[in-house]
């Protein structure tokens, strides 16, 4: 019977091509819009690490004096004191932690073979690595030992190897950074999170660092940081800050791998912060969140307002072009009365009436989808010209490839939905009478 609505719809359509056109643009437009945009929300609110997210946290405390402090209105730091931080990763209270800031450095050449030029550079612990599953290409990462002595390691990415040593297996050569030689013990692979949850306090939306060294080492070589610094009290400008400073500039992550973990860290937490303010380093109540990193990047507001805002506007022009479709297929049903009063004198039901307009309107949502589907790639392709950090992101996946579809013909259905329910109130006697 299926078969039977099809070829009757497009024999309808093929009659009234002008009107048939109408409305597949319509639908078309309004999917194209809609699915650019909702394509960019999809790829910036989309979950950076699927599968180990809901167990990675982000520690926070509020070691600050009392100024400006609101009761119960005010929000821990965003990041951690050095004191504050190794206190937790000597705790070893998670399953695993790390302790990092970002930095930059020049990379020098061991033969003249390039230029220097500097590169983002990542200054973190061992667990960096295990913990957010990044794989490697070549080598591995460094151990515990490793940030214990302090060592000149460095685990670089793969853009900088091919750059830099031509590719391949580039374990145990030697990469010089800010006059300083370090051994490559490992080559990351295809890993490329965003947005970049770890450091939010960095761009978003760009590529990973390119060298990944032990904050112990960097701390050693006085290495540049690069990153937000917040100060209080005594603390000063924050350009270069020192250990001892109250001042909070590193990233604190921890893995917990079950909801009593997640309840067990978060009370470590608050008696941590009771001992610090019974020691008179914290000036006000216990204040701490225990949020992973779904919730992290929403408490963060990552995904920009004007993409919201621009999501909702292409989805309210994705209504009013529905509003035009139903016109017209009302327009276009009502048109072809007779022939349905026919179909009802010779015994068709008005649910069998109903079905075959709703597939003639599935037909239009199907082909309104092809064109929308078009125009959403064209849109990606100028969103991908543009300047915003984000741009180069704005692909169309499987996933948003099938919601093209269904949107179009969900749309066009719920457009056909009043137009066939009218045209199928027609009574076959008048119909036959005036034929």
């Amino acid at each position: 019977m299926f078969g039977y609505y099809l070829d009757l719809a497009l024999r309808s359509l093929r009659r009234n091509k002008a009107l048939t056109a109408l409305m597949v643009l319509a639908i078309a437009l309004g999917i194209g819009a809609s699915m650019t945009t909702l394509t960019v929300l999809h790829v910036l609110s989309g979950d950076p690490l699927p599968g180990r997210s809901g167990s990675l946290y982000y520690p926070q405390l509020d070691p600050r004096d009392g100024h400006g402090y609101l009761p119960g209105k005010t929000e821990p730091m965003d990041q951690m004191a050095w004191i504050d931080g190794m206190n937790l990763l000597q705790a070893k209270r998670a399953d695993r932690q790390a302790l990092m800031t970002g930095g930059d450095a020049a990379i020098q050449p061991e033969n003249g073979a390039f230029d220097p030029f500097y590169e983002d550079m990542r200054f973190t612990t061992a667990g960096f690595f295990p913990m957010f599953g990044v794989p490697f290409e070549y080598g591995h990462a460094w151990g515990e030992a490793e940030d214990d002595a302090h060592a000149r390691v460095v685990v670089i990415s793969s853009q900088l190897n091919d750059k830099v040593f031509g590719g391949g297996d580039s374990t145990g050569k030697t990469l010089r950074l800010d006059g300083s030689a370090f051994r490559v013990v490992g080559v990351i692979g295809d890993w490329h999170p965003n947005p970049n949850f770890y450091d939010l306090n960095r761009k978003n939306y760009n590529e990973n660092e390119g060298v990944f060294l032990p904050l112990s080492t960097s701390q050693d070589l006085g290495m540049a940081h690069d990153g937000s610094v917040d100060c209080w009290g005594n603390g000063g400008s924050g350009q270069a800050p020192d250990h001892d400073s109250p001042c909070a500039w590193l990233q604190f992550w921890v893995q917990l791998d079950s909801p009593a973990k997640v309840a067990g860290y978060k009370e470590f937490l608050l008696h941590y912060a009771e001992q610090q303010k019974a020691l008179g380093r914290f000036q006000r109540p216990p204040n701490v969140r225990l949020r992973n990193v779904m919730q992290w990047l929403a408490y963060q507001q990552v995904v920009p307002d004007d993409v919201r805002l621009q999501a909702g506007l292409a989805f309210g022009f994705l209504l009013v072009c529905l509003v035009n479709t139903v016109g017209l297929m009302l327009a276009k049903f009502l048109r072809h009365a007779g022939e349905l009063g026919v179909r009802r004198a010779l015994g068709a039901s008005r649910r069998a009436l109903f079905a075959q307009l709703l597939v003639e309107s599935g037909v239009v949502g199907l082909v309104g989808g092809a064109g929308g589907l078009l125009l959403a790639l064209a849109g990606l392709w100028l969103v991908r010209r543009q300047p915003a950090e984000y741009a180069s992101l704005a692909h169309l996946d499987p996933m948003m490839l099938l919601a093209t579809f269904l949107l179009a013909l969900g749309a066009s259905l719920l457009a056909g939905l009043l137009p066939a329910w009218r045209a199928c109130q027609v009574t076959p006697a008048l119909q036959l009478k005036s034929n």
